[in-house]
């Protein structure tokens, strides 16, 4: 008993405990650089997405405006199922 009180309450337990803490808020400043860093490039694939369906869409309005009712219709490409898609991502 009285190797462990002199262990626990000398300087080497102490070091170690905060080596630990240390270490833990190491891997959180880690854990949360990583996050800013995903989140940062589900960002921009998100944009680079939305800028490919917009263009998409732009272009198909612009051929339905010249062609009229000849151009068949695209699924996915009318408004009700990219309206729907979009209040997806609202939930």
């Amino acid at each position: 008993m009285e190797l462990i009180y002199q262990y626990l309450t000398g300087p080497r337990f102490k070091h170690r405990v905060e080596a630990i803490v240390e270490k833990f808020s190491d891997m959180r400043a880690d854990l949360e650089r990583e996050r800013r860093t995903m989140m940062r490039l589900w960002a921009k694939r998100e944009a680079q997405i939305n800028g490919v369906i917009d263009s998409t869409v732009g272009m198909y309005g612009d051929l339905q405006g010249i062609a009229g009712r000849a151009l068949q219709e695209i699924e996915g490409l009318d408004v009700p199922l990219l309206e729907k898609g979009d209040q997806e991502d609202d939930f």
